[in-house]
């Protein structure tokens, strides 16, 4: 159940790759689209993360991504730009496009992983990030950027591999988990009550899980704003609600509900707030006024951690009313920020 994006994927592939909680996927594959060109001294790799429920096409103009399309933001001469970055989008492992996830096949038992695939975390999708960079012959990368869980995964790899990482950029994310993001267990709940879910055994039906994916992705796109980014190009109500209903269904028809969970699962424990001391790039933190999921006031409580972590840092919080897709379906509010952001030299951590 997986679509390429109207950029080229390419696919990785490796022998085992062990997890941190000791277990080893016999093989594993991580798909990414590759933008520009890398300079010879290997230097102007920037590594692009997607969020949730999204994959390498966030990179694509008219892109259903929940966080809204990066198209304005990606690209020859946009804030980041590909006549002068080289750009990794890799989709993350666990997840449906294209990357060693629970609809992949197990090759020990030629079957679907199902629910059957083993627990990861945010530092598993960045161990096999950093495998693919480590195979791309690229030692230390010019940024890591992305929103939502790709914000997450950024700190991640700010904190777990600074010496790898020149400048970090997160947009409507966090160093951590917050409450406001659905905790897994209640996740879990919603699928036990889903007769094609089978008690976990959906893997020899996984279409069947459509309606239900549906049904999810109509109240997430809903809370995440999408009616504000519809209403300039779409007024009518009416109209707007089936193009919502479209846009679900396309969604369903691509994701696989056992990555909906593994996903979750991953960021429930999700917490690098003890380990911001251990950044050494310089941050550009930026939030949006009317997102529910991160909101600003994250800001407030996040700064004195910032500081007292000797973390160089600056943030933006989007006017925008278009809620978690901000970022992208706003971009032209901050694509100067991050060209400028990227364009400074990327100093040291500062002395504590």
């Amino acid at each position: 159940m997986t679509t390429q994006p109207a950029s080229a994927l390419h696919v990785q592939r490796t022998g085992e790759f062990r997890l941190e909680s000791g277990a080893i996927l016999a093989e594993l594959e991580t798909a990414y689209v590759a933008l520009g060109s890398l300079d010879a001294g290997r230097g102007n790799a920037v590594l692009v993360l997607h969020g949730y429920t999204t994959g390498p096409s966030m990179l694509d103009a008219g892109s259903n991504a929940a966080e809204g399309s990066w198209n304005g933001l990606v690209g020859p001469g946009r804030a980041i730009d590909t006549n002068r970055w080289f750009v990794i989008c890799p989709n993350m492992l666990g997840s449906s496009y294209g990357s060693t996830g629970p609809a992949s096949i197990d090759p020990r038992s030629g079957e679907r992983y199902g629910a059957n695939f083993p627990r990861i975390g945010v530092a598993d999708i960045v161990a096999a990030q950093a495998r693919l960079v480590d195979a791309l012959g690229i030692k230390r990368l010019a940024a890591v950027i992305g929103p939502s869980l790709g914000a997450m995964q950024a700190f991640e790899w700010a904190t777990r591999y600074p010496e790898r990482v020149a400048r970090v950029v997160a947009a409507v994310g966090a160093p951590y988990r917050p409450q406001n993001v659905v905790p897994a267990d209640v996740l879990l709940g919603q699928l036990d009550d889903e007769p094609a879910w089978r008690d976990g055994d959906y893997a020899r039906d996984p279409r069947s899980m459509i309606p239900w994916l549906t049904r999810q992705r109509i109240a997430t796109l809903d809370r995440y704003g999408i009616d504000a980014e519809l209403t300039p190009r779409i007024p009518g109500r009416d109209a707007r609600r089936a193009e919502i209903e479209r846009l679900a269904a396309q969604w369903a028809r691509e994701f696989d509900a056992g990555a909906l969970l593994a996903l979750a699962r991953a960021v429930e424990h999700f917490d690098v707030r003890g380990r911001l001391a251990q950044m050494r790039a310089p941050l550009l933190y930026v939030l949006a006024r009317s997102d529910e999921l991160f909101p600003p006031s994250l800001l407030h409580e996040l700064a004195p951690l910032f500081d007292a972590a000797g973390v160089s840092w600056s943030s933006l919080v989007l006017d925008s009313d278009k809620g978690h897709l901000a970022s992208g379906a706003d971009s032209a509010l901050w694509a100067d920020a991050l060209a400028t952001f990227l364009d400074a030299p990327a100093p040291g951590k500062r002395d504590s």
